[in-house]
């Protein structure tokens, strides 16, 4: 420990670009960066009066993390957190699923330390790699007082997120996490951070799954005949449609989607990722107010990838289809 050390953050590894370097076999990059190797990077962090608790938990890239993953780390950062010397928690992964481990990680989060998911969208190989910046500001963010009982949050780029909004919108680009429709939370300037909204509403904590759940996605398109939808029917506990727009698909889907929902709970987002389904304006045959007329659960401001996530945890609860109603209803507030 270091010596003056005043606050203590706790840091978990899972991989990513962030933590790349090359293979001599191939001369693509792949993950096998240390958490202690990430922490050496990062200049000045020592001199910070924080004391880092060290996890290498899985060195995997963004896009092989699993819910099971999620979930062995939601207990283990529950566990360290039961001690009560430790303030906050960064988590550093792959950019590929940051923002679906940040809902999923909010979700499970009952704890008023905040914590922080980042990572990096050019890799250590690289000219001007952002992973030391980004793992700077995430350790002073989950250090910080003012973000206590903010859940988890999304910080690249010294732009802070809320997990509910943030959406991952461009490939490359270092400034690719965004708010739409809200902005970022506030951001970390000249080592201090700084807040320009209010922390996010926390929601009720959903509790740790008691059974598996199979919860699929499916994306409507233009043309789309409903073909491909009939071959979730029997494969899923529940079903996320990202629709059109404000909650719409083609008339041909009306049918089989309303047969669906009649069984198995069937989430309508939006596959645009910014603003909500509505459900009342539009009434032809595959709106939003036809669709909830057949059952369909509105999914209100929650992108799909998000939308998923909820209804997963719902049902790996065995929420029955009144619960999960109200779920996704209290999430619109």
């Amino acid at each position: 420990m270091m010596a003056g050390a005043t606050t203590t953050v706790a840091v978990y590894s899972l991989g990513g670009t962030i933590a790349m370097t090359t293979d001599p076999r191939t001369g693509g990059v792949v993950p096998a960066l240390s958490a202690q190797d990430l922490l050496a990077a990062v200049p000045g962090l020592d001199h910070r009066g924080i004391h880092l608790r060290v996890q290498d938990f899985r060195r995997v890239p963004g896009a092989s993390l699993t819910l099971d993953d999620l979930t062995e780390l939601s207990e283990a950062i529950d566990k360290d957190l039961d001690g009560g010397d430790i303030d906050g928690a960064v988590i550093t992964q792959g950019t590929d699923t940051i923002e679906e481990t940040a809902f999923f990680l909010d979700l499970h989060h009952s704890r008023d330390q905040p914590l922080i998911v980042t990572g990096a969208m050019r890799n250590p190989t690289m000219a001007g790699p952002d992973g030391p910046a980004n793992l700077y500001a995430a350790v002073l963010a989950a250090a910080e007082p003012q973000l206590r009982g903010a859940g988890a949050l999304v910080l690249l780029n010294d732009e802070i997120h809320a997990a509910r909004h943030v959406r991952k919108t461009h490939s490359t680009s270092p400034a690719a996490f965004t708010s739409p429709g809200t902005g970022p939370l506030g951001r970390v300037a000249e080592d201090r951070v700084r807040l320009t909204t209010p922390l996010p509403r926390r929601h009720s904590v959903v509790l740790p799954p008691s059974r598996d759940a199979r919860v699929g996605l499916y994306t409507v398109s233009l043309g789309d005949d409903g073909t491909l939808l009939h071959a979730w029917d029997g494969q899923c506990d529940g079903l996320v449609v990202a629709a059109f727009g404000v909650g719409h698909v083609p008339q041909p889907l009306v049918e089989a989607l309303g047969e669906l929902a009649s069984r198995i709970p069937v989430v309508l987002a939006s596959r645009i990722g910014n603003g909500p389904v509505l459900t009342g304006t539009y009434s032809f045959p595959g709106s939003e107010k036809d669709l909830i007329g057949r059952g369909l659960i509105p999914a209100d401001h929650l992108g799909p990838y998000q939308a998923r996530l909820l209804l997963h945890a719902l049902l790996a609860q065995d929420a029955d289809r009144s619960a999960i109603t109200n779920a996704f209803a209290t999430f619109a507030e």
